[in-house]
């Protein structure tokens, strides 16, 4: 039995590493956007919106405000309002698979 379960966590560990192997090349082309994210900070700072936003969240309606449009195919009212900092970040560095499109990148 704990042969079995050896070969089992060796053959899932092996096919893990296999995929990693696999998919390491297209992942290094897929790079963050983090000009992007840097410019959404600095718009953020030059509002002066960034200590508020890291303690609250960002609404929707400010994003709006600031030109930020959403992108094609995204469901805004299934977003969570305000938009946590982390997942603003994160959607900046999204690039074309970001949810919003920001003018500013």
């Amino acid at each position: 039995m704990k042969r079995t379960t050896r070969t089992a966590t060796s053959l899932a560990a092996l096919s893990l590493g296999v995929a990693t192997v696999v998919l390491a090349p297209a992942a290094a082309q897929a790079r963050p956007d983090t000009d992007c994210m840097r410019a959404g900070l600095a718009a953020l700072k030059g509002e002066e919106a960034l200590p508020s936003v890291a303690a609250s969240g960002l609404p929707i309606s400010t994003a709006v405000a600031l030109g930020v449009e959403p992108r094609e195919g995204t469901d805004v009212g299934s977003l969570p309002d305000p938009l946590p900092l982390s997942v603003v970040l994160a959607d900046h560095r999204a690039g074309d698979d970001s949810l919003f499109i920001y003018p500013w990148c």
